[in-house]
């Protein structure tokens, strides 16, 4: 809902001459700035008259209006029609190459077509739209293309699941009624449960992350309904391919809503389904095997035993980014007789099987640990041996060819861990011969296999466990442990450390005096003390390869206990994850084709290619060279879902990460081939058959001309569009496809593409929030684009994405930005008519005051940051410099003017700056300004930079100095005046109306001097300016005491006022240069105050204000009893002193006329009298609102005016006026000529 229409604002007055009709009436008003105009509105208000500006959110109904919402769509609709109508955002290559900034293509990741598109999707391509607008607005050739992805197996799933339900439930089905079974939930690790209270407005869901991302209602078919749909549309989408009919559509007539200044005739969707897509797929994918870049292999692989095939990022409902983790298993025979418990593995060889991470560590063996109340099962490896480990561990080993019955563990024997504490072992490396399973309290069995093999001597964890038994024989008696199982075993030294010693662990939890193996925060910090150090600087003090480090000896035991048998390799998930089917995923080891990631020499070009691109933060530069440290082989073939079929072994299909990585360039030639239909399904002058492996390498790879039925002119047009267009300038994405798909799409341009097609840029951004929340269905906290675009309007909607952030940090979508953006624009557009409608009435002529100086340089200045945030791509900062700094200007700039009012010239330069600078942000609005306000030419998208001049910093400085002076020196008039409203017990009362504080008088020292002028020497004489650099403190230290400063006072004292000071100024210095370490500032402060006397006064509620010199004796003595504070508090560069006091009356007058006209005119009150003798017929009004002094007078005199005869309309009595006013005039002749002649003064 859009919430601002309901807010009331008042007119935003010019400062200009404006006619408002009253009652009927036509009045003149001359607005004198903000105050004034708020006071006209306030009298028209009062009349009766309704403000241009409130028709607006006016509702006569009472109900809520969403008028400034419903103007902003209006605006929407008649843009887009006008640009669809042009077709502006159709782009066609030019001649030849481009040159530098000449052209701009920018992409996307093609959003996953199996729903409605949200705000998420329009975050991250807000950041592609915004700046190709900038550069379409710079006058650049930009192409701007968007594509829908439908491969893999979310939609297929997702069909066949409502298939089932309808079988099973009927069409439409009749559902059981729901269960609360928490246990049906799917649990994410990723989230804690949130402990704060949730706002009566949300919905809190006990939905997992997994359940929100598929959307992980109990049926499909409730899934569906919730989009809106009808029961019989609902059923057609048991067909996949229905899907992919139904939503790129609607995902189009979204994006055309939000403004996306996209070529559409180059839209395609993935999967078989469009044959020219597909075909594109396989030249791409049979290229890669000639490269010998795909390969058959058996390979580790996250798995999803529910759909029988690998589950990559795509595939996941929760877990991105996961990865297999490889441990060694440990084979730890269990020494005959076997316990009752064990009986019926007789005569098969038993192992506690226990997994780790550092094999080069069981020298050190002690013992085995086992969670005493956990569930373990014995299970058949193959017809010999037999493992104890837990069932989740099973079901992993069953899919890496460790089980009897492939992909299914066979329990021989369930068991608990009491079951198994006291079992004999004798475990590999170890120098005891026989070592037992003991309890350990804190083993998670989430990890792992459930058994620890235990080595006290570099494990915190096994030390500490191992004391609690050794010093607790009361913990002994619970767990049944014998004295012999636990006492003889001693800490067995096997690494030395420099840093610890050769027991480390012991050393480390004696120094941070770790009482129990439950101490979790202190153990996690030991660990992270010694495992690093331990591989990185250990050295092996005992076994094989006694001498070596550790980071050496570590792959040469692994081996060694692989090739005797005594070990196994096991890999797990490094984190739960989660299918988008709903179940957990393992590890499986599976033949299938491999794209060889991570191979050296390809490798060595894709770090080539980051090398010379832009990716727009440290942040994600380091992301992209993390992952290409690790990534290594990658799964691209599946059996189950939609796509494109491995074209040399078609039972596979192209997994959904390996058919999206060099799509960009099919965007360059797409419209050539499917006549801008997305399906590549409308008659084209190419069949799809026609694009062979050939045609497709001469187009992208400058191979030889193809033998093709295909015209040579339409084959060269294509080849020449592809090599305009590419490389591509910028690809926008969220940071989570760093580790996958752009990865991917760096490797596979260095493979398929040569080098000067490479890619330009990447840019990533976090994810983005609603209202500070995570953005959850489960939640409620969702908007989807279309409800944000119905909600706030498109160009409200784009306005809080600019404003949401940048970063590689989360961003947030704040709905109180995109209400306020309603109303902040159509507040403007109200704005922009009523000084287009008073044009005339403006100051006419070139700039000329200081208040135009200062407007136009911070015009110069939005323009000059604007550019520099757009270029960067950084729009947060953009909106604040181009809209939000731009129009706190102008507002300074409107109350700065006062009665001289602002300048044509400027404000019709400030509308057309302003509307540039926004365009790319808010572009209907923009457009609708600039066409129908400023009645200009062409459109705003297309309209050009605008051109400024260099900025002024100077003047920049000087008007935040006399800003800052004018918000110090009203401070301090407010305490003072405050003061004195509340004396103490016994002093004078407080001043009444005639000594109000009427006068200022400040005090300015344009030069730094004493200790100030000492220090900012110092500064200037140990500062690098070109590194922007400081001498160390203490040579500056040393520098403060051989000046005047320790000579000639208590240096401690004085080092106290100066320590502030210096600090202050060093950070100035780092950050502008060493102009802030000057002893005067680069302008004249009283130049500048005395330019704008007449603001301050105004500002302050002053009738005499006065700049004066502090070393000026006869300044000073002004001060009078004041005089004291310039001592006390002495100005000094950038700071005034100022005090205040009350006018004296130096006379009083008064004039007695005889002939005063008083009306009361359509209820504007005016007082008529004639001012010179001489001119009797001339006349001038006074409007009682105002405070313009009638005539020139005395300084700080009370003028009287009353009259003998009074003539008014009414017959109302005409009460007396007085009132005080400053004059800087001497008595002029014809006045003291009147006073004598027609009225008498009053001592």
């Amino acid at each position: 809902m859009a919430v601002a229409d309901e807010i009331e604002c008042s007119s935003l007055n010019v400062g200009v001459k404006r006619n408002r009709k009253i009652l009927g009436v036509e009045v003149s008003m001359h607005g004198a700035g903000m105050d004034h105009g708020m006071e006209w509105d306030a009298m028209w208000r009062s009349a009766g008259g309704v403000l241009e500006s409130e028709k607006m959110s006016s509702n006569t109904d009472g109900a809520k209006s969403h008028a400034r919402r419903d103007l902003l769509l209006k605006i929407q609709s008649e843009a887009q029609t006008c640009w669809e109508e042009s077709k502006v955002f159709e782009a066609e290559p030019g001649n030849g190459l481009p040159g530098p900034g000449e052209k701009f293509f920018g992409n996307f990741p093609y959003p996953y077509m199996n729903g409605l598109l949200h705000l998420g999707h329009a975050f991250s391509l807000s950041k592609l739209e915004f700046g190709a607008a900038y550069h379409r607005l710079r006058g650049s050739n930009v192409l701007l293309p968007f594509g829908f992805h439908c491969t893999g197996m979310p939609i297929k799933a997702s069909a066949d699941k409502l298939a089932r339900e309808i079988q099973q439930y009927g069409n439409p089905p009749v559902f059981p009624a729901a269960e609360d079974d928490s246990s049906a939930e799917v649990a994410d690790d990723s989230q804690a449960d949130q402990a704060a209270a949730v706002a009566p407005d949300k919905f809190k869901s006990k939905k997992s992350k997994a359940a929100a991302k598929t959307g992980m209602q109990k049926f499909q078919w409730e899934i569906m309904r919730g989009f809106g749909l009808s029961n019989e549309e609902i059923a057609k989408f048991q067909d996949p391919s229905h899907w992919l009919t139904y939503f790129p559509p609607l995902a189009k007539e979204d994006l055309k809503a939000f403004g996306l200044g996209c070529d559409w005739r180059r839209s395609f969707i993935t999967t078989d389904m469009n044959p020219f897509y597909d075909a594109f797929v396989r030249w791409q994918m049979r290229k890669l095997k000639k490269m010998g870049k795909v390969v058959k292999d058996m390979r580790y692989t996250i798995y999803s035993p529910l759909d029988g095939q690998p589950c990559a990022d795509h595939d996941r409902a929760s877990g991105e980014g996961v990865q297999p983790q490889e441990y060694v298993l440990i084979k730890m025979m269990v020494i005959p007789p076997f316990p009752p418990k064990l009986k019926a593995l007789e005569g098969k060889n038993v192992y506690l099987a226990a997994a780790t991470l550092r094999p080069e560590t069981m020298y050190g063996q002690t013992n085995c640990w086992v969670l005493p109340d956990g569930n373990y099962g014995a299970f058949e490896i193959n017809e010999t041996d037999v493992f104890i480990v837990t069932a989740r561990s099973a079901l992993n080993l069953a899919y890496q060819h460790l089980s009897r019955v492939p992909e299914k563990p066979t329990c021989l024997a369930e068991l608990t861990g009491n079951d198994l504490i006291g079992l004999p072992l004798k475990s590999p490396l170890s120098f005891n011969d026989i070592i037992y399973a003991l309890p350990m309290l804190t083993i998670l069995t989430d990890k792992g296999t459930g058994i620890v093999t235990s080595v006290p001597s570099d494990s915190p964890d096994d030390y500490m466990a191992l004391q609690d038994l050794i010093t607790k024989p009361a913990l002994r008696q619970k767990y049944g442990v014998q004295d012999e199982w636990v006492l003889p075993f001693n800490v067995i030294p096997i690494i030395n450390i420099p840093e610890f010693g050769d027991k480390s662990a012991e050393k480390v939890c004696l120094d941070l005096k770790i009482k129990s193996q439950n101490d979790k925060e202190k153990l996690a910090e030991a660990k992270r003390m010694t495992y690093l150090k331990g591989f990185t600087d250990g050295v092996m003090i005992a076994g094989e390869f006694n001498g070596r480090k550790v980071q050496e000896a570590k792959p040469l035991i692994k081996n060694k206990l692989l090739g005797e048998g005594s070990a196994v390799l096991y890999s797990e998930p490094e984190k739960k994850v989660m299918s988008r089917s709903g179940d957990e995923c393992v590890v499986a080891l599976t033949d299938q084709w491999y794209i060889t990631y991570g191979e050296a020499e390809w490798k060595q070009k894709a770090v080539k290619c980051l090398e010379n691109m832009n990716t727009f933060s440290a942040e994600t530069r380091n992301g992209f060279e993390h992952t290409l440290g690790w990534l290594n082989q990658w799964a691209c073939s599946r059996s189950f879902g939609l796509g494109t079929r491995i074209p040399w072994d078609e039972q596979f299909l192209v997994e959904s990460l390996s058919d999206s990585t060099l799509y960009m360039a099919y965007y360059t030639i797409a419209h050539h081939l499917q006549n801008g239909n997305m399906y590549g399904q409308e008659i084209s002058s190419i069949k799809p058959e026609e694009m062979t492996d050939e045609v497709w390498e001469y187009v992208f790879c400058d191979g030889p001309a193809p033998n093709s039925n295909i015209s040579p002119a339409l084959l060269s047009k294509m080849k020449q569009e592809f090599k305009y267009w590419y490389p591509f300038d910028i690809r926008v994405s969220g940071k989570d496809l760093i580790q996958n798909h752009l990865t991917f799409s760096i490797y596979n341009h260095t493979a398929l593409l040569p080098e000067h097609h490479w890619p330009r840029g990447f840019r990533c951004n976090g994810h983005l929030m609603l209202n500070s929340e995570k953005m959850s269905k489960s939640t409620g906290n969702f908007r989807t684009l279309r409800e944000a675009i119905e909600d706030f309007s498109s160009d409200a909607t784009r306005f809080a994405l600019a404003d949401a952030g940048d970063g590689m940090d989360d961003a947030n979508f704040v709905f109180e930005t995109a209400n306020a953006a309603i109303l902040r624009l159509t507040k403007e557009i109200a704005w922009m008519e009523e000084v287009i409608a008073a044009e005339s009435s403006l100051r006419g002529g070139p700039p000329s005051t200081y208040a135009d100086h200062v407007f136009a340089n911070e015009i110069n200045i939005a323009v000059k940051e604007t550019e520099k945030s757009y270029n960067a791509f950084m729009f947060r900062d953009a909106l604040k410099s181009g809209f939000y700094d731009l129009q706190l200007a102008r507002d300074e700039y409107r109350l700065s003017c006062g009665a001289a009012g602002m300048n044509r010239e400027l404000l019709g330069r400030f509308m057309d700056v302003q509307t540039r600078l926004i365009t790319p942000i808010c572009p209907h609005y923009a457009e609708h300004v600039w066409q129908k306000i400023l009645k200009k030419e062409g459109f705003a998208i297309k309209a050009g930079w605008p051109v400024a001049g260099t900025p002024d910093p100077t003047l920049r400085s000087a008007n935040k100095y006399l800003q800052d002076s004018i918000v110090l020196m009203r401070k301090l008039l407010q305490k003072q005046e405050s003061g004195s409203k509340k004396p103490k017990k016994g002093a004078a009362p407080p001043p009444s109306a005639e000594n109000k504080l009427t006068v200022g008088l400040i005090y300015v020292n344009e030069h730094y001097d004493g200790w100030k002028e000492q220090c900012l020497r110092v500064l200037q004489s140990n500062f690098d300016s070109q590194a922007r650099s400081f001498a160390p403190d203490e040579e500056i230290n040393e520098a403060l005491r051989n000046c005047f400063i320790d000579r000639e006072t208590n240096f401690k004292q004085v080092q106290k006022l100066c320590m502030p000071f210096i600090r202050f100024k060093k950070d100035e210095a780092r950050n502008v240069g060493p102009q802030a370490l000057n002893l005067k500032l680069p302008f004249g402060e009283i130049n500048v105050l005395e330019e704008n006397l007449e603001l301050i006064r105004r500002q302050l509620g002053l009738e005499h204000v006065e700049v004066l010199p502090v070393f000026d004796g006869a300044a000073r003595a002004k001060a009078g009893k004041h005089a004291s504070v310039l001592d006390k508090n002495p100005p000094s560069p950038e700071t005034t002193t100022d005090t205040f006091r009350s006018a004296p009356l130096d006379s009083v007058i008064v004039f007695v006329y005889e002939d005063i006209v008083f009306s009361n005119h359509n209820g504007v009150r005016r007082i008529l009298w004639p001012l010179d003798l001489e001119h009797e017929s001339q006349h001038a009004v006074a409007v009682f609102v105002s405070t313009t002094a009638i005539a020139p007078l005395p300084p700080f005199c009370l003028v009287v005016i009353t009259a003998r005869r009074v003539c008014s309309w009414r017959a109302k009595p005409l009460q007396l006026w007085h009132g005080r006013f400053q004059c800087t005039y001497t008595m002029p002749p014809w006045l003291e000529h009147h006073r004598r002649h027609r009225g008498r003064q009053l001592a």
